[in-house]
Formats: C-alpha cells, sequence, structure tokens
C-alpha cells in the first residue's frame, strides 16, 4: 500500500533568517515565516502588553491583534525607521495604552512606561536639558547651590542639612525653593 503525501511540508524555523527576509516571505502568505516572527518576538509582545494592561487575557488577545495586522499588513513595517522588534515593542504599547484608555479615559499615558534595548528617548534633548540644569547649578548663589546638592544628592533631609551647615531650619528651607524655583524657570524657558 503507498504512502500517502503529506498535506503540509514539515515546519522549518530558521531563527537566523533576517526579519525582513521573513517579511517577505509572510507578505507572499508563507504561515512559516509567521511562525518564526512568532516565536522570535511573541514573548516581547506579550510581555509588554501584560505590563501595561496588568490583565492575562487582555495581554493575549492585544497579542493576537498584534501578530494579526503584521500577518495583514506587513508592509506597515519600515526598516528604514528601525527594528522590528522596536516597532512590534512600539506598536503593543500604544495598543494596550487604547486598551487601558477605554477603561480609564483620564489615566496617563505616562503611567505605563517601557523598557527596551533600543534608545527611544532623544539623547540631544536629554543633553540640553543637562547643561540648562548645570549652567543654572553654577549661577546660583552658593548656599542655595550648596543646600540643593545636599538634598538632591546626598539624600539629605532639610533637617538634616540645618544640622550638617549649622543655619536655621527656615533659612535651609528657603534656599531650597529659591534654588528649585531658578531651576524651574531656566527649564521653562
Amino acid at each position: 500500500m503507498p504512502k500517502a503525501p503529506s498535506p503540509m511540508p514539515p515546519i522549518n524555523t530558521n531563527s537566523s533568517e533576517s526579519d525582513v527576509a521573513l517579511l517577505s516571505r509572510v507578505a507572499e502568505g508563507d504561515q512559516v515565516a509567521m511562525a518564526t516572527l512568532f516565536d522570535r518576538y511573541g514573548g516581547m509582545v506579550y510581555s509588554v502588553a501584560f505590563r501595561v494592561v496588568r490583565d492575562q487575557r487582555a495581554a493575549e488577545d492585544l497579542l493576537q491583534d498584534v501578530f494579526f495586522q503584521l500577518w495583514r499588513n506587513p508592509e506597515s513595517y519600515l526598516s528604514s525607521r528601525g527594528s522590528l522588534g522596536a516597532w512590534l515593542l512600539v506598536i503593543s504599547r500604544n495598543r494596550a495604552i487604547d486598551v487601558i484608555r477605554r477603561r480609564r479615559p483620564m489615566e496617563s499615558i505616562d503611567d505605563y512606561p517601557i523598557s527596551s534595548k533600543e534608545n527611544l528617548a532623544s539623547k540631544i534633548e536629554q543633553s540640553a536639558m543637562m547643561h540648562k540644569v548645570r549652567s543654572v547649578l553654577t549661577v546660583l548663589p552658593l548656599e542655595q547651590r550648596n543646600a540643593l546638592e545636599l538634598a538632591y544628592f546626598e539624600g539629605l533631609s532639610q533637617s538634616e542639612i540645618a544640622a550638617r551647615t549649622g543655619d536655621p531650619l527656615g533659612t535651609v528651607k528657603t534656599r531650597i525653593r529659591l534654588a528649585l524655583i531658578s531651576l524651574r524657570k531656566a527649564l521653562q524657558a
């Protein structure tokens, strides 16, 4: 009796194949390529979704939605804008935030930070901000700068600063307040 042919070729999830190559295969309807991408990034997508929505069922739904979008429209990913992993991470976070907003529309998206190997923040903005802070600190009166440094860099309470410097507590509070007002004005300018 002859052996019946196998209805599907054996699955070969070659993990060394590039994301771009896998996406081009997905665009042609290749389910094996899609499975490889799911194996590669599914855990990350689920983790981000769960961290934001804090609900297993909702995180699983988001995981399915993100990969279903990738299956339906693999061309929506542009390799010139970054890695596929980072793109999926952002989509997962945005979808999860949408779920949260539907639950509690007044909640800030800043309450849901993400961690990523990709540098998503602008280093130029950070550098400019640090430059402003340093320049303001150098022009502050010495007493204000010392009080601020003791509070924020050494973690001392206002009472501890007063004890260390020998200044009255009210003076220490005023110096810190004036220093913070100067910093705020400089950063808002």
